[in-house]
């Protein structure tokens, strides 16, 4: 299989089903999809900026956190948005608690991305659309079916595909402790996907910021202990994980979510791992095998399946 071509032929098929769909509904879903894919997309560099920071992750978070707060809010006061930071009650619970799920989720991927690859952490990461699914059945009346249970037994042996023969062929704990590392990362972030969807007070901006806040506050003990970097080479990586897969991609994912329903979001979360497979590929020659790529074509059938069955709402 030609791995150079790959990745972008899946894409592009997993954005063509889509969006045909969305543009047939209204120009919001349209505009949900572009965000989703936009921001999914620069959430693929994570394992880029991670990997060249090579900093411990509770600092990376705490870095991401601190800058990303601060260029939202800069951008907030050059746009006549600050009014949209502020939150009553409620909307201060769900920012906390989004924040909180947030942080927890960079600091477990972070981990996983050390101790396995930028490719199969992520793709291990990315069975968390099928919590995102499952919680939709079960408690926000989205549609149950036989297709979309099928589809995440077909989602999880793709997983299996996937990641397996990389276990295998790396069977040290450290290598299973990443892996495990990003299954608990999926399940926090599947967490703040239901979050953004489901609540109206805040909008992706202001929830984006919050997040980060959030996060700068409650690591700022690290620095206090232990410092932070002298060198520029691991700052100039920092900031660069700050301003784009962190400001710029959760803006563009919050303010899509809300507008997308939960088996649209799933397929076009996809997006990220392909990303991801690209980047690993081109920046550090970790290429998949045929039966990885199996798994991978398996997952994106599967999580497009579940898409169709969410958007068509009938039961089979």
């Amino acid at each position: 299989m030609d791995v150079s071509q790959t990745p972008f032929t899946m894409a592009s098929s997993l954005l063509e089903s889509a969006g045909a769909a969305n543009r047939a509904r209204s120009p919001a879903a349209l505009r949900g999809v572009g965000l989703m894919v936009g921001g999914n997309m620069l959430l693929g560099t994570v394992g880029l900026f991670v990997d060249k920071a090579a900093r411990p992750p509770l600092e990376e978070v705490f870095v991401r956190c601190a800058i990303g707060c601060a260029a939202l809010v800069a951008f907030a006061a050059a746009s006549g948005r600050l009014g949209e930071l502020r939150v009553d009650r409620r909307g201060l619970r769900v920012a906390l608690g989004s924040g909180a799920l947030m942080v927890a989720n960079w600091a477990l991927f972070f981990a996983a991305l050390q101790r396995s690859s930028i490719a199969v952490a992520t793709l291990v990461f990315h069975v968390q659309p099928l919590w995102v699914m499952a919680w939709g059945m079960l408690f926000l009346g989205e549609a149950r079916s036989v297709r979309r249970l099928l589809a995440a037994g077909l989602a999880l042996l793709g997983l299996g595909l996937a990641v397996g023969p990389a276990v295998l062929a790396r069977p040290q704990p450290g290598y299973l402790q990443g892996i495990g590392f990003a299954l608990l990362a999926s399940l926090c972030y599947a967490a703040v996907t239901l979050i953004a969807k489901t609540q109206r007070r805040l909008s992706g901006f202001a929830l984006a910021t919050w997040q980060c806040g959030v996060g700068a506050v409650a690591l700022a003990w690290w620095p206090w202990l232990h410092g932070l970097p002298q060198a520029a080479a691991p700052w100039l990586w920092m900031l660069g994980l700050a301003l784009l897969p962190t400001a710029a991609a959760y803006v563009a994912l919050y303010s899509g979510m809300p507008l997308l329903q939960a088996g649209q979001i799933a397929v076009l979360q996809f997006v990220y791992p392909i990303t991801a497979i690209v980047v690993d590929r081109v920046a550090f020659g970790h290429r998949l095998s045929p039966l990885q790529w199996l798994g991978v074509v398996a997952m994106g059938v599967a999580l497009w399946a579940v898409g169709r069955t969410a958007r068509s709402g009938k039961l089979r």
